[in-house]
């Protein structure tokens, strides 16, 4: 068999498809915008480089030999192809004029985008953003969310882990007692984030080389970071909560630290999330690397 030329071969492919869609190489001249001696000369090219003809040509009319019905269909995938290709980037073209829209769960939002959007338009003012807090936000370019969605049109970019800690009001432990071992935490009410088994939760702790796994029965699991914050703050457990939402308590006293030796694991890892056939939109890139460069820092230890 002839050697494939394969830079040009899928464009003779392309040709041969319109020649037999448009039943003509002078209607497939015109679609294509180039002379009728070029499209022949595709078509020839192409029968050369299979070494069998694909079309049987006379005066009136043009039809696919045995051969050319087993490479027709491939030569209307290239085609398809390219539309399909040309409608992306045309829809790519249309989306980076206008704003780039964001959604992100509330939590994250108010405490972590929040304070970045503004530097953002400040670093960035060609790009405008339409920012929506709510969890449910069906439309979006690019969503900050805790955890990955099982959809393979989505690519992601981890932003970092959210670093976690043991919380409980002074008067909770007061009334409560004060957790000295891991081991007592069974003896208290327990607000943690939602697990496969909502009946026992396996709380693991370090502290330099040591270990320890507890497993203790909530009170409340959910996967809502704040309800878990507010739960813990009205007094009426200790939280395993994500560290930043715990800051401005344990600044004024208001949270203490339970357990202060001992580090659980990450309550969640936060990605950025967006449509694959976004990947290459420059507003896409650049809020993205945004986030990385500086979300990051707001999740680490103060």
């Amino acid at each position: 068999m002839p050697q494939l030329n394969l830079f040009w071969a899928p464009a003779q492919l392309a040709v041969l498809a319109k020649v037999v869609d448009l039943n003509g190489f002078s209607a497939a001249a015109r679609t294509l915008g180039v002379p009728k001696a070029a499209v022949s000369r595709a078509v020839a090219d192409l029968e050369k480089t299979l070494g069998v003809r694909v079309l049987e040509r006379t005066t009136r009319r043009i039809a696919l030999t045995p051969a050319g019905k087993l490479v027709y269909p491939h030569a209307k995938r290239v085609v398809e192809e390219f539309d399909a290709a040309h409608v992306l980037i045309a829809r790519l073209q249309t989306q980076a004029t206008g704003p780039l829209r964001v959604a992100a769960d509330p939590t994250y939002g108010r405490v972590l985008l929040a304070p970045l959007v503004p530097r953002f338009l400040e670093s960035f003012p060609e790009i405008p953003l339409d920012v929506s807090l709510i969890e449910s936000a069906h439309e979006w370019d690019v969503a900050i969310r805790a955890g990955l969605p099982d959809n393979a049109a989505l690519e992601h970019r981890l932003l970092g882990a959210l670093p976690a800690v043991l919380c409980a009001t002074p008067q909770y432990l007061q009334q409560r007692g004060t957790p000295a071992r891991p081991e007592d935490l069974r003896q208290h009410d327990l607000f943690t984030p939602e697990s496969d088994r909502p009946d026992v939760y396996k709380l693991e702790l370090s502290r330099n080389s040591q270990r320890a796994e507890v497993r203790v029965t909530p009170r409340l699991t959910v996967n809502d970071p704040a309800m878990l914050h507010a739960s813990a703050a009205a007094g009426l457990g200790i939280g395993l909560l994500p560290e930043f939402l715990c800051r401005q308590g344990l600044a004024t006293g208001r949270l203490k630290q339970v357990l202060v030796d001992w580090s659980p694991p990450p309550t969640a890892s936060l990605y950025a999330i967006y449509p694959a056939t976004l990947g290459a939109d420059t507003r896409v890139q650049r809020f993205v690397d945004f986030l990385a460069a500086n979300i990051v820092p707001a999740l680490a230890h103060s």
